[in-house]
C-alpha cells in the first residue's frame, strides 16, 4: 500500500512473493529478475539473510540493490545485513513517505 502511488503512476512495477525459496529459484532460472528486492528476514523456507546471501552469490544478481524491511531493528542484525550486501534497512513499523524515497533512490527514479 505504501508504494500504490509510485504503482499507480507507472513509475514502478511490482510483484509481491511469499516464497522466496521459489522466488530465489525463478531468479537463478532467469524467469524473473528485479530492480530492487525489498525483502523482510522473518520469513517461511528460508530467512531473508539467507535469501541474499544466495542471491549475491549469483554474479547477474550481485550488484543488484536489496533493502530489508523488518521487525529486526537490532545493530547485530543490519550489520549481518550489510555484510551480505543489503544496501538499506528499514524497520517496521516504518514511515510511507521514506520507503517511497528510498526506492526511488535505489531505483534511480
Amino acid at each position: 500500500m505504501a508504494l500504490t502511488p509510485l504503482i499507480e503512476s507507472g513509475e514502478i512495477e511490482y510483484e509481491a512473493r511469499e516464497d522466496p525459496a521459489q522466488l530465489l529459484w525463478d531468479l537463478l532460472e532467469g524467469k524473473t529478475t528485479y530492480d530492487l528486492l525489498i525483502s523482510d528476514i522473518n520469513m517461511p523456507q528460508m530467512n531473508g539473510l539467507e535469501l541474499i546471501g544466495y542471491i549475491k552469490l549469483e554474479p547477474s544478481l550481485i550488484k543488484k540493490p536489496i533493502v530489508v524491511l523488518s521487525t529486526e531493528s537490532s545493530d547485530e542484525m543490519k550489520e549481518k545485513g550489510r555484510k551480505a550486501g543489503v544496501l538499506g534497512w528499514i524497520v517496521k513499523p516504518f514511515n510511507e513517505v521514506r520507503l517511497r524515497r528510498v526506492v526511488k533512490l535505489a531505483t534511480g527514479i
